[in-house]
């Protein structure tokens, strides 16, 4: 889901462009078909792409939904990233100096 929104949202697939099958993705991803085809699905009901029967998966004409999914994902890293620091005992000021460091190696 991940990395297709994020595709999506910097333009390298575009409204109206067709997906790989899910088959496809399953073997260059190492993953089961099944996994694949729940993500899609679920990318589905968030409005990011749709499917024609008999002719595959294709991207949503909104990649604004796409955008807004890859909002979402950003917060959720950040949120998930400051908790992990909190509970290592760091401060906020820390925190910031760690990013600083990673950012301007």
């Amino acid at each position: 889901c991940e990395q297709i929104c994020v595709l999506i949202s910097k333009g390298e697939l575009k409204p109206g462009e067709r997906l790989m099958s899910v088959r496809e993705v399953a073997v260059s991803a190492s993953v089961n078909p099944n996994t694949v085809q729940k993500s899609f699905e679920q990318l589905e009901q968030r409005g990011v792409i749709y499917s024609k029967r008999g002719s595959g998966w294709y991207v949503a004409e909104s990649g604004a939904i796409a955008g807004n999914v890859r909002k979402e994902l950003i917060r959720t890293k950040t949120e998930n990233y400051l908790q992990d620091m909190k509970q290592l005992g760091l401060s906020p000021e820390e925190i910031q100096d760690y990013v600083k460091e990673f950012l301007y190696e």
